[in-house]
């Protein structure tokens, strides 16, 4: 049987943690001047995927 290829940018967007995996968040790059506060300390917190996707995500990294 081959090995099982990891899709490279799956490996660049999550991370293995012990509850789960763990994703970037989306509008903290740039323009951050014109946000408000509670928006960006919102954003601040740590985003997990969520439960309905673990399995593709698993699917994509399979030595995870």
């Amino acid at each position: 049987m081959p090995k099982l290829k990891t899709k490279r940018a799956a490996a660049k967007r999550f991370v293995k943690t012990a509850s789960g995996f763990k994703r970037g968040q989306s509008h903290r790059r740039h323009i951050l001047t014109k946000k408000p506060s509670k928006r960006k300390r919102q954003l601040r917190r740590e985003s997990h995927v969520h439960e309905t996707d673990v399995g593709r995500v698993k699917q994509m990294l399979p030595s995870a």
